[in-house]
């Protein structure tokens, strides 16, 4: 008898615990937590919080990309050029009429470290940083002083001096020349097998001496100008981010909770709702769909909120335009929540029954 009373005791001892616990249980996990209905706000971790229903008049106005002074100045510097000969590029020369002259250059006469060629008769001569046209000028006057009728006929047959690098999320990364034909941006990406399919073909990096440029190519589009019109210089690199950099991220009582990727024409909230498969209607609160959207250089961070459970919320949701960053939150229904502090108990209260029978 003593030792039921015991047994009897420490499982009431534990149901006790269990159920003191109960409230704490029922708010665990990620929850919305007591926001005011509109307003700023300092939550217990410091940061301030600016906290508005998403109407017609909150509504971010859709962001509008605006030229940037240094991407402006990169398009005016690219402008398109004859190509000029470069160090290690190989010349052909032929010499009409004077076949034997030009006989041991049969394998192309290279261009030196010093830009310069060796070519008979007239010894070295200046080649690299002119164009074609311009070193075969130069090339015949000099050889008028031998030739009574010079007539070079120039071409190179080997592009080696000037060359671009590309690497990221391209399928084939790797060091390609530039030809007598400009290479603009995006023949660059095409040379390189195109954007792979985790590209962010709108989050390119150029380095050029040193200094970075940010290239998106749907933002130059929204500038009324395109990656045709942005020409490579010998030592450009080009790297390719990933579009796990560009993510919205959902959580809670979605169909699918994985991130989704602003894809080059944007995303709305809308679409967002629709790649995650939708509210899960068995425990989703579609009353109050949170916005997250922080921002660094900014004082607050915004939360915005909107009831879908209207039809017409979904106009609204399709004017939301997506942020990278941005974290789309669904809280769980109140009979949700209790039910899954429920399932959680029951086990345990299980083995205090099953105690308590012995």
């Amino acid at each position: 008898m003593r030792l039921s009373n015991k047994l009897l005791s420490a499982a009431c001892l534990i149901l006790i615990s269990l159920l003191s616990g109960c409230t704490a249980t029922l708010n665990s996990g990620l929850h919305s937590g007591a926001l005011p209905p509109s307003g700023s706000f300092t939550a217990d971790n410091g940061i301030q919080f600016n906290v508005q229903p998403l109407t017609l008049a909150t509504l971010p106005p859709k962001q509008i990309v605006r030229p940037i002074n240094d991407l402006s100045r990169l398009i005016k510097m690219s402008a398109r050029t004859d190509y000029r000969i470069a160090q290690g590029d190989v010349l052909s020369i032929i010499l009409v009429g004077y076949p034997d002259i030009t006989s041991a250059g049969t394998s192309g006469y290279p261009v030196d470290q010093q830009g310069f060629i060796q070519f008979p008769l007239i010894g070295r001569i200046k080649a690299s940083g002119v164009s074609v046209p311009q070193f075969t000028a130069n090339l015949r006057g000099q050889l008028q002083r031998y030739l009574k009728y010079s007539d070079p006929q120039v071409k190179i047959t080997d592009y080696r001096g000037n060359k671009f690098f590309i690497d990221g999320e391209v399928n084939k990364p790797g060091e390609f020349s530039i030809a007598d034909a400009p290479v603009s941006l995006y023949s660059a990406i095409s040379m390189a097998g195109g954007a792979s399919p985790t590209g962010d073909s709108n989050n390119i990096v150029l380095n050029r001496k040193g200094v970075n440029y940010n290239i998106g190519l749907q933002s130059l589009r929204q500038m009324g100008s395109s990656a045709n019109q942005i020409y490579l210089q010998d030592g450009d690199s080009i790297h390719v981010n990933s579009q796990s950099r560009n993510k919205v991220y959902v959580l809670g009582e979605f169909g699918k909770v994985e991130p989704v990727p602003i894809l080059e024409q944007g995303i709305s909230l809308a679409q967002v709702l629709g790649e995650s498969r939708g509210l899960d209607s068995r425990t989703a609160n579609a009353a109050k769909i949170y916005v997250v959207r922080d921002n660094p250089n900014s004082q607050y961070t915004n939360i915005y909120y909107v009831d879908m459970q209207a039809i017409t919320s979904f106009a609204l949701a399709n004017r939301f335009e997506m942020q990278a960053n941005d974290i789309v939150y669904v809280d769980p229904t109140g009979l949700t929540r209790w039910n899954r502090v429920i399932s959680s108990l029951l086990p345990s209260t299980s083995a205090v029954r099953s105690l308590s029978s012995l």
